[in-house]
């Protein structure tokens, strides 16, 4: 039988908020807005098209390990219906998006799946750095 891994082996998280149409957009605007007013988080660019593996346009937020628990239960009740990918970052960016990967809605298919390293340890750490400043409670 397999070790476990330990829960240090995560370094952050990615919530990636997908939306396939200018209503979706909208949605996703005030759930962006809501969320930085909420959390501290990194609210990522908008792609309003595909990039790299996802199937739809998207924005990530990237967040600290101990903003999971209050930022994820948050998002579940309030995506407004609205596909999200929240996955690990644990320096295997393949796995993560594939196995260790949370869906609230539709689960979309991975795309471009080789583009994914298997591995970045040994490289240099995103810092996730903060760009919100919450002036509301969760």
């Amino acid at each position: 039988m397999k070790t476990p891994h330990a829960l240090d082996t995560i370094i952050g998280y990615h919530a990636h908020i997908y939306f396939k149409d200018a209503a979706e957009r909208a949605v996703a605007e005030t759930l962006r807005a809501q969320i930085g007013e909420r959390f501290r988080v990194q609210l990522g660019r908008w792609h309003d098209r595909l990039v790299g593996p996802h199937a739809r346009p998207m924005y990530q937020v990237a967040f600290e390990v101990d903003q999971f628990a209050a930022f994820v239960p948050w998002l579940m009740i309030n995506r407004a219906g609205l596909t999200i990918l929240v996955h690990p970052d644990t320096r295997h960016p393949r796995q993560d998006h594939l196995v260790n990967a949370l869906w609230f809605g539709e689960v979309l298919p991975i795309l471009n799946v080789e583009q994914l390293p298997v591995s970045t340890v040994g490289e240099p750490d995103e810092t996730i750095t903060p760009n919100t400043t919450p002036t509301l409670a969760a």
